[in-house]
């Protein structure tokens, strides 16, 4: 029976990918070049310097780690400004009933992402306090679809990580909860998860109860 939920952020419980996108957007067509939206779903579930390397080697743009960390910390700033304007009202559909019900139900929560902002977003949207745990890029030090952030995240919680259940919106994140011994439900479409254990468009209907038995 399943005991804990291990949340991704970006794309699952927010809607901050499109922040992402914007910030490298800005940062490619600096270097000259363009990233589309297609291309950019590539980049999900996976860390900040990861997603920088695949973009610069998509420009075909050779740099310095010591360049390679100043853009990526311009990215992140860009990204921040847009963060600090966010509320609960950027909530996805359905995430907020549904954490209320896990936490009633007394299932264990815990956040399982890459972002090295996770913080600020749980605060400025007002659902910090539903989580036990957060686990996130500034706990772990491989990027998706390696395990290692959801197999810290059903140690936080106390729990065997096939107690654990994993909401995911990237493949990425899927295969690392499939390699952590956890079921995983995909929140999107078909075309991009295809390896989903459940599969819903978002929290809106989604009936815990089939998920948790």
């Amino acid at each position: 029976m399943i005991k804990g939920f291990l949340f991704d952020l970006d794309g699952v419980l927010v809607d901050t990918a499109v922040f992402h996108y914007q910030a490298w957007k800005r940062m490619a067509n600096d270097r000259g070049f363009d990233i589309d939206e297609h291309f950019n779903e590539t980049l999900k579930g996976i860390s900040r310097m990861a997603s920088l390397d695949a973009i610069l080697e998509k420009g075909k743009v050779v740099l310095s780690d010591e360049e390679k960390v100043r853009l990526a910390t311009q990215k992140n700033a860009w990204y921040l400004e847009m963060v600090q304007n966010m509320t609960e009202k950027d909530v996805l559909p359905g995430v907020l009933v549904f954490l209320k019900l896990a936490k009633s139900m007394g299932i264990k929560i815990a956040l399982g992402s890459a972002s090295k902002n996770a913080g600020i977003i749980l605060e400025k949207t007002n659902i910090m306090h539903f989580f036990d745990a957060i686990i996130d890029g500034n706990l772990v030090s491989k990027s998706k679809p390696d395990p290692e952030v959801f197999l810290k995240g059903a140690l936080s919680l106390g729990l065997e990580n096939e107690e654990c259940l994993v909401f995911e919106d990237a493949a990425a994140g899927i295969e690392a909860a499939h390699a952590a011994s956890m079921k995983a439900v995909g929140i999107g479409n078909l075309r991009d998860l295809p390896k989903a254990d459940f599969l819903y468009q978002s929290f809106e209907g989604l009936n815990i109860n089939e998920l948790i038995l």
